[in-house]
């Protein structure tokens, strides 16, 4: 059975950091992923890593947040730095192994100005 675990989001000042934890469990996926929802607003792409190694992030971070995983402890990271209000929003964990995909229960992201 897939699970998949978020954790380490809280409250933190504007230009501050968070990293965000993803444990997985399962097996492998073909793809694991970030995405985010804002209050009000659709969730988003945020950013991936394939199975491969290679990360794609969405355009508007501006290179602020970075995705990496263990593979052998089987944990996805997202650390993000220079966080800005915008950025709060509920923070989902994504598992794909085609044809399903798999979330987690996600965690909160706050950032004040």
């Amino acid at each position: 059975q897939v699970q998949l675990v978020e954790s380490g989001g809280g409250s933190v000042q504007a230009g501050g950091s968070l990293r965000l934890s993803c444990v997985f469990s399962g097996g492998p996926m073909d793809v694991m992923g970030w995405y985010r929802q804002a209050p009000g607003k659709q969730r988003e792409f945020v950013a991936q890593m394939d199975r491969s190694g290679t990360p794609t992030y969405a355009g508007s971070l501006n290179g602020r947040f970075t995705i990496s995983k263990e593979n052998a402890r089987n944990i996805m990271y997202l650390q993000m730095n220079s966080l800005k209000p915008e950025d709060t929003a509920v923070y989902y964990c994504n598992g794909e192994r085609y044809p399903n995909q798999y979330w987690g229960q996600g965690t909160q992201v706050t950032v004040s100005s």
